[in-house]
């Protein structure tokens, strides 16, 4: 487990960079905290890092937003999947050959790979958060370690 704070978007953009440039295909980001916490800005930080040149925004009514850069980036926002069974091709995004990122995880958490990256953002105060990083196997323990340095 990894914890930083931000203190800017523009610190939290950057975290998002760094981390995108330790990913590889097929790596998935799980997104938690409350609206307004910073997940979609975090997202495209990760963006910017996977070379992404369009605009970067909320997945909330399409549900996936897919983007392309030197990988591709899949952006979901799964909130409107509470109380669904639905499965909309999770595998194809989870296994394939981008970086996918899912906000609001714990409505899908049956269809989570068993090997992902959880990020935990809380608000300390209007510009503050908090990144708590919880590796699950041991690429993503690496990818936190590299993270740390």
């Amino acid at each position: 487990m990894y914890e930083i704070i931000t203190n800017t978007e523009e610190t939290t953009i950057d975290l998002g960079e760094k981390l995108a440039l330790l990913l590889s295909p097929g790596d998935v980001v799980t997104l938690e905290g409350d609206l307004g916490t910073g997940k979609t800005t975090f997202t495209k930080g990760l963006a910017t890092g996977l070379g992404v040149k369009r605009h970067v925004s909320s997945p909330t009514f399409t549900i996936i937003k897919e983007y392309e850069g030197e990988l591709p980036l899949y952006h979901m926002d799964v909130y409107r999947l509470e109380n669904s069974e639905e499965d909309i091709g999770f595998d194809e995004y989870f296994h394939g050959e981008g970086i996918t990122v899912v906000e609001w995880p714990q409505f899908i958490a049956s269809f989570l790979p068993g090997e992902y990256l959880e990020v935990k953002l809380a608000s300390i105060d209007e510009k503050s958060r908090k990144f708590t990083f919880i590796p699950h196997g041991y690429h993503h323990e690496w990818v936190v370690e590299q993270l740390k340095t």
